[in-house]
């Protein structure tokens, strides 16, 4: 039956069709709907991991149980769970085992650009590029042939655009496999050195292998062009703008096994053009592998390295007219990303900022507190690192910074990987303090339950980890809650446990604005008689108040009652709604 479907919702369908029965994830966009997808067939076992390190080990558990697994993550996510891929490269698999990565060029919801055909490369494992939906399914059904045949992981290397557009697929039933038989094997599946160094050299015989069988696999073509003075080679979402722009003009060299390469598919491919040009998003991967094997081709001289390619970007470097439709003259404002109307973070950002704290931040919604006008954060790299990093702050000051310099971490991200930077906190006695955000939910990537939440990957209840508890557990006495609608109560408290001589956590709760549990009050009312244009409402970034003829108004149908401006407002002019 052939369906519209997301590149995601089809990858996820590809495991469910290849009989996939074992699936861990961790929500990062643009990889979460895979699982979320996957969630829906009730043949698949489905679940949120902690973090991506986790949820790869876990995948390889079901694995090595006899069971076809799936685990899922964002490219920023593989870097968490690097340490059990590039050891199960040499393992090896009992039943196949498929790694989802989606990469995120132009970082539309990410940090950074990195390209994961890097870590198929150094882990020495075969990866697989979808072009779009189609390829997201077919592919994925592939990478399980393809793990069985040659004893591996396989990597499925999604990216924004195939993730989130809709194409056609065609849809088949589900292929159940029988688990296969758990074998006790010491030599294959305990690392330890004498045992892997007997399997590297079956990692590098296997690599030569697949790249034999990638001559000749159907998951790469050859599309012959009318004009033999270029052939491009290609793959993922640039195989799409150059069909788009170039039509059938020149030869085209689509690859779905993008590593290992065949250097005999390439070279046969060069043969029949006059010339190469490798087209392909972020790092001259391929462009380096066709000049390492004698190749000439041009690729990053024409292409950037930097951000996601486009149909107007391939045109201009092929030299190509390509009207990309109407042009628009209407000039389109600028609409940076902003916290939500009533968001519980603006609340005890604005104290933050208030106070003139460092703020060493993490990866989350509540990022977006460093953005004017709280412009309250000031270190943002990677999941969980705002709690390491205010220890390693304080104590290279000396001390100097404490009573003035806090972290600031999601609840999710904090089980992520804040919890061991609290240990080390604890552990090494470092006088800092530490804010919680809890909302009650994984908000960024789209509302995913974690840990903390009480409900698993298919909305059943489940166990419930105490943040409370846990910090006390691990050595942290002082434990406060507040309330992030109330400004007073958090700027007390922050005061008095930056005050304290010992490592503190503060928890700030409150429930996501946009959870549909969650109940509005009556919107705020201005008073503009009272107004005195101060402009102190504005201070706190609430995309439901503006200044309209010089007097702040409120968006009734943005405004969710939180009333943190109630609380700025010196004049009465912001009123509680009635």
């Amino acid at each position: 039956m052939k369906q519209l479907m997301l590149g995601n919702e089809a990858a996820a369908r590809g495991l469910y069709e290849a009989g996939c029965s074992f699936v861990s994830s961790y929500p990062g966009t643009p990889s979460t709907e895979i699982t979320e997808a996957v969630a829906k067939y009730s043949e698949i076992y489905a679940e949120w991991a902690p973090n991506e390190k986790v949820a790869m080990e876990s995948a390889f558990g079901a694995s090595l149980a006899g069971k076809r697994s799936f685990c899922g993550m964002k490219h920023v996510g593989l870097n968490v769970a690097a340490d059990p891929l590039f050891t199960i490269a040499y393992t090896g698999v009992n039943a196949g085992m498929v790694i989802g990565v989606a990469d995120d060029p132009g970082m539309h919801s990410s940090q950074n650009e990195q390209d994961s055909r890097h870590y198929a490369k150094a882990a020495k494992l075969p990866m697989l590029e979808p072009s779009d939906s189609k390829d997201s399914l077919e592919f994925a059904k592939a990478a399980y042939e393809l793990s069985e045949a040659f004893d591996t992981p396989v990597l499925l290397k999604m990216c924004t655009r195939v993730a989130h557009s809709q194409s056609i697929v065609e849809t088949s039933d589900r292929a159940e496999t029988a688990q296969k038989e758990y074998v006790k094997n010491p030599q294959k599946y305990i690392m330890m050195p004498g045992f892997a160094k007997k399997r590297h050299p079956i990692v590098e015989e296997r690599l030569l292998k697949i790249a034999e069988f990638s001559a000749n696999s159907d998951l790469n073509r050859v599309e012959e062009g009318t004009d033999k003075s270029v052939g491009i080679i290609t793959a993922g979402t640039c195989y799409q703008y150059v069909k788009e722009v170039a039509k059938d003009k020149y030869s085209v060299l689509k690859l779905g096994i993008v590593w290992p390469l065949s250097e005999k598919l390439i070279k046969d491919f060069a043969s029949t053009v006059d010339k190469v040009i490798v087209i392909e998003e972020l790092d001259g991967f391929i462009e380096e592998f066709c000049k390492n094997i004698g190749v000439e081709c041009e690729g990053k001289n024409i292409f950037s390295n930097i951000d996601e390619l486009s149909q107007n970007k391939v045109a201009k470097g092929l030299g190509i007219e390509y009207e990309a439709g109407n042009e628009v003259d209407a000039v389109i404002p600028n609409r940076p990303p902003v916290m939500c109307a009533g968001c519980p973070h603006r609340g005890l950002y604005y104290v933050l900022s208030k106070l003139k704290l460092n703020v060493i931040g993490d990866i989350g919604c509540y990022t977006l507190g460093a953005v004017a006008p709280l412009n309250a954060v000031d270190s943002v790299i990677c999941m969980g690192a705002s709690v390491s990093g205010v220890h390693g702050f304080n104590k290279a000051n000396d001390g100097k910074s404490e009573g003035k310099t806090v972290a600031v971490i999601g609840d999710s991200t904090f089980m992520h990987s804040g919890l061991t930077g609290l240990v080390n906190i604890s552990y090494n006695n470092s006088n800092s303090t530490v804010i919680i955000l809890d909302n009650s939910i994984t908000g960024m990537t789209g509302h995913q339950h974690n840990p903390t939440t009480g409900f698993n990957l298919k909305g059943d209840p489940a166990s419930k980890v105490d943040l409370e508890g846990v910090c006390r557990a691990i050595g942290i006495n002082s434990v406060r809650v507040v309330d992030p609608y109330n400004i007073a109560e958090c700027e007390q408290v922050i005061k008095e446990e930056l005050e304290r001589n010992e490592p503190s956590v503060i928890i700030s709760r409150r429930p996501c604005a946009l959870l549909k549990y969650v109940k509005y009050k009556t919107p705020v009312v201005v008073s503009s008689d009272k107004c005195k244009s101060c402009k102190m409402c504005m201070k706190i970034g609430c995309p439901a108040i503006s200044m309209v003829d010089g007097k702040a108004v409120i968006d009734s149908t943005l405004c969710t009652g939180c009333n943190v401006c109630t609380q700025l407002c010196k004049f009465g002019a912001m009123q509680e709604g009635k």
